[in-house]
């Protein structure tokens, strides 16, 4: 359909029933819907972009570029994906796309993590405990596989492009025996050992925790006070300098909120520089002397409802190795043995006693303390057992859970007159972060990754290579940095070995009796990654060491232990960027990306296992985000019952709508989400969509080719368009550079409703319909319309990647949709064409944007009052003085154009004080076709509802216009 023959215009006020007008406007027409119908419509362009291949056709399109790679963080394969889930891969599919456009390669390969305590609990769930551990292997490779299959889709839903045919796992074969060829490197290199020591250990879980795995919760205990009785009279009378002590009874007191650990007491400290005091009172009736730290001598009498009177200081370095007897050693002979003191600069006198008890099998502090005081592994008392339990061997409460044996252990020190004192306190302790139950420091054998032993090279310990690491590396947003080094600095040495069936074995084999590893581990590591390649860690399982080891394999056992899951996922670097996709993908990253919970997390072990292989960290920069909250900032939670799913959203408002929601949050904080925010983004859209209708409809008989009209030769306006735009993109490209979402959606809103709906578009609807079809004025206009089409289209694709897709299919021509492969991904930014002085034509417009806000103001209280119709029945006399004079006047006739009324002067005063807007209704006829109010309105008989200017844009050879 021509132009001319087009039926109705863009305009109100055309009577229901009323024929075509002869003199139609040029009313162009695009089968872009107004309607995104996104929910409806969506899943058939995935459908369409799988079919079509379209990742492979992005790849084919970038294959010569540099590189830039967005290592993924591996979700774990258990569950649907949540909201969490979908901000996370929304905000990489941007930057993915976005540096895609920016000319690189940005290759996704979307990954998941495999192993681990959650898929082995479903399978404990599914088919029940004590499975033969192949089967529990078997169940769960098949799980996980189905886990990741729900959340691919889900994935793939949202419009993120990737390369979902062949995604990297933790569990590939490959990637598992790439894995211990890495446990293989870093035990060669000397980080790993093996020794006792008290790690966080989780009941339920039967196993060894990573610190990441820890989290915090308030828990009710028993906090009691118990005495230590005297042993040594005449040491204690001597440090105090006393010739003798007035009387034989006598305890240290020490105050623990942990009474489960007193069984298992082999210390006592004090700090070296506080100041110790002997008390004297009286308890039960006795003379009874008391030891406490001085400060706190008052606060303790009084808990115990106790008088007495300070018989003597010194300082605890006095005290160094006194011994005590056990409080429960008159309860029973098996605690009949003596804790001597050690002194310790971490103890404190702010609450207690000032003393503290040491169980070296179940605190860390008090582990080192012992050990450096010469106690040898083997002495070190530990009667907790796996489950919770104390040991059959344990005196007095062998069988019981620690938690169950705090009533009877109290009852005991009450029995032989240790209590002092119990209280119900309320404190914050560890919890598992998978069962929600507490935990425990627990002294057990395992393998550790050292954070401060040199390494055979001689080189920098792992925690000093881990913190250039970090201070190599860019932060986005920059507090991350401070947060990430906190945790290394301070953190102990890395639990490596878990006690579990689904995950990588550290596949060693250890001396039955010396506990020495086989003195050719590395070559056998590799015989056995080479088994596991081929079979999976279950090749490990099934095999018979003779097979390796021959006439040796009675003397060695094989080691049960898995791999940190942590050790999985934060190996990818090695096994999946060196590894399995090292084709596609690139060392180091130039951007991890996670939530701000991964700075304990993936984050932190893919630093410290690169730093041990590449003594370097595996990425060049980290992005974080926040986590997702309600509208009123809480937490989403099952029991609040305020989570939103992503799958809904995407069913009913659409995935796009999502995708806009997550680029216009700022991610660096919290991210709220509401049905009223859904609804805001909801509007948004609906505007930028109307923009793009407009725009498309405008260049539908536009040819490039044919039609365009240099940019030296255009309309000062359209000048003015290209320009702003050019800045905008500018603008734009600099906040993708440096991964900022927000401010791109925020601009460009602003940018359709004000600079082109509110301002340019709109001034420009009356050249685009009265015009002549083929005039120098309207091909002007559609040529800036068409290149500013071209740049907004590209700007948008990274975050509305369905609309973008859409509205490219329609805008393309037929050559440049078949070069651009069919889709605008395999596009970069549009290079707008120079415009001569932009910026003083970008100056002078923005005047002019001023000028015309303010005239509009003027129009709308008069149309209120009743004087007018619409702005075009107006005649306006502008009172300027200064700059504005010449610059208003430059526009010539062309200003009421710009103003959008049908008459404009400008009349020069002298001061600013004297502007003004005087507007006056038009005497003159309406034009039937452009709606302006004229004097030659009916001019020419035969076309007597015409002005002077429709019959020549008509009929004749068209008005002239230079500015707007």
């Amino acid at each position: 359909m021509s132009n001319n023959e087009s039926s109705k215009p863009n305009k109100p006020g055309k009577p229901e029933g009323k024929p075509v007008s002869k003199y139609p406007v040029n009313m162009t027409e695009t089968a872009f819907p107004m309607r995104g119908d996104l929910a409806k419509r969506e899943p058939q362009w995935v459908k369409e972009w799988q079919s079509k291949k379209l990742y492979q056709r992005i790849r084919k399109a970038s294959a010569d570029r540099p590189k830039f790679i967005l290592h993924d963080g591996p979700p774990y394969a258990n569950g649907e994906i949540h909201l969490g889930h979908a901000v996370n891969k929304i905000l990489k599919d941007m930057i993915v796309k976005a540096r895609n456009m920016a000319g690189f390669d940005a290759q996704y390969v979307p990954g998941w993590d495999c192993h681990g305590m959650p898929i082995e609990i479903q399978i404990e769930k599914k088919y029940g405990k004590n499975l033969p551990v192949a089967e529990v292997q078997a169940k769960a490779r098949a799980y996980a596989n189905e886990q990741i299959e729900l959340q691919k889709k889900d994935f793939i839903r949202l419009g993120v492009l990737g390369e979902w045919d062949n995604p990297y796992k933790t569990m590939n074969f490959s990637n598992e025996a790439d894995e211990l060829r890495a446990l293989g490197t870093i035990l060669e290199k000397g980080y790993v050992y093996r020794g006792l020591k008290p790690v966080n250990w989780c009941f339920d879980c039967g196993s060894a925790l990573a610190e990441a795995e820890v989290e915090y919760q308030d828990k009710r205990d028993p906090a009691i006070d118990v005495g230590f009785p005297f042993a040594e009279h005449d040491k204690i009378a001597k440090a105090f300098g006393l010739s003798k002590l007035p009387t034989d009874k006598g305890y240290i007191v020490i105050w623990t909120t942990t009474p489960w650990t007193i069984p298992s007491n082999q210390a006592l400290n004090v700090h070296p520089e506080f100041d110790y005091a002997l008390v004297q009172t009286e308890r039960n009736g006795e003379p009874t002397l008391l030891i406490l730290a001085n400060d706190l001598v008052e606060a303790s009498l009084q808990r115990y409802g106790l008088e007495g009177k300070v018989i003597a200081t010194t300082k605890g370095e006095a005290l160094s190795l006194i011994a005590f007897h056990h409080p429960l050693a008159k309860a029973d002979p098996g605690y009949d043995r003596l804790s001597p003191i050690y002194l310790g600069d971490y103890v404190t006198a702010d609450s207690g006693t000032g003393i503290v008890h040491s169980a070296p099998a179940y605190g860390i502090e008090d582990f080192v303390s012992c050990k450096a005081h010469g106690m040898k592994d083997d002495d070190i008392i530990s009667p907790v057992m796996g489950d919770g339990r104390y040991a059959s061997s344990l005196p007095l409460f062998a069988g019981l859970t620690i938690w169950e044996a705090s009533k009877p252990i109290c009852a005991k020190l009450e029995e032989v007159g240790s209590l002092f004192k119990l209280v119900m306190f309320d404190h914050s302790y560890m919890h598992c972060w998978r069962h929600k139950t507490p935990i425990i420091y627990r002294a057990t054998s395992q393998w550790f990754a050292s954070m401060d032993n040199t390494p055979k090279d001689g080189g920098k310990s792992l925690r000093e290579t881990a913190l250039q690491g970090i201070e190599d590396t860019a932060f986005f947003p920059a507090w991350g940095k401070a947060r990430l080094h906190g945790m290394i600095a301070n953190r102990p040495d890395w639990t490596l070995s878990r006690q579990r069936q689904w995950g990588v074995p550290m596949a060693f084999f250890v001396h039955k009796e010396t506990g020495l590893l086989h003195p050719r581990t590395p070559e056998l590591l590799e015989q056995i990654a080479q088994r596991i390649e081929q079979g999976g860690i279950e090749a490990w399982q099934a095999l018979d060491p003779k097979e390796l080891l021959g006439d040796e394999a009675d003397q060695y056992l094989k080691n049960k232990d898995t791999l940190d899951v942590w050790f999985d996922s934060g190996s990818t670097h090695q096994t999946v960027l060196r590894g399995s996709h090292k084709q596609e993908l690139q060392f180091p990253a130039d951007l991890y990306l996670e939530g701000s919970d991964q700075h304990r997390g993936w984050f932190h072990s893919s630093l410290l296992t690169s730093s041990m292989l590449n003594g370097r960290a595996p990425y060049k920069a980290l992005l974080t985000h926040g986590f997702v909250v309600d509208g009123e900032g809480r937490k989403m939670s099952k029991s609040l019952k305020n989570g939103v799913e992503p799958q809904k959203v995407a069913d009913s408002l659409g995935a796009e709508i999502l995708r806009l929601w997550v680029a216009s949050s700022d991610y660096s904080g919290e991210i709220s989400i509401s049905d009223e925010i859904l609804k805001r983004v909801t509007e948004a859209y609906r505007r930028i969509r109307n923009t793009l209708r407009f725009l498309l409809a405008n260049t539908a008989d536009f040819d490039m080719a044919k039609n365009a009209v240099p940019v030296a030769e255009m309309l000062e306006i359209d000048r003015y368009a290209i320009a702003n735009m050019a800045n905008l993109q500018k603008e734009i490209l600099a906040h993708y550079e440096t991964y900022e979402f927000h401010p791109v959606v925020s601009k460009l809103q602003m940018y359709c409703s004000e600079d082109l709906g509110g301002f340019y578009l709109d001034i420009l609807k009356d050249r685009l319909y009265t015009s002549g079809v083929d005039s120098h004025a309207r091909r002007s206009a559609q040529t800036a319309i068409w290149h500013i089409t071209q740049a907004l289209l590209r700007l948008m694709a990274p975050t509305l990647s369905f609309t973008a897709e859409e509205a490219w299919s329609f805008f393309a021509s037929k050559e440049a949709f078949a070069d651009s492969s069919e889709t605008i991904f395999t596009q970069t930014y549009y290079t707008l064409p120079e415009v001569a002085q932009a910026d003083a034509l970008v100056a002078k417009f923005n005047v002019l944007h001023e000028v015309r806000a303010a005239v509009t103001k003027q129009l709308e209280e008069v149309r209120i009052a009743g004087n007018i119709g619409s702005s075009l029945q107006a005649e306006v006399e502008l009172k300027v003085s200064g700059d504005k004079v010449a610059l208003l006047q430059s526009l010539g006739d062309d200003l009421k154009f710009v103003l959008i009324t049908s008459a404009a002067k400008v009349t020069a005063v002298a001061a600013e004080a004297d502007e003004a807007i005087v507007v006056t209704p038009s005497a003159n006829q309406k034009c039937e076709r452009c709606w302006h109010y004229r004097a030659d309105v009916g001019s020419h008989p035969e076309h007597e509802g015409l002005c002077g200017r429709c019959v020549a844009n008509l009929f004749g050879r068209g008005e002239d216009r230079h500015f707007a």
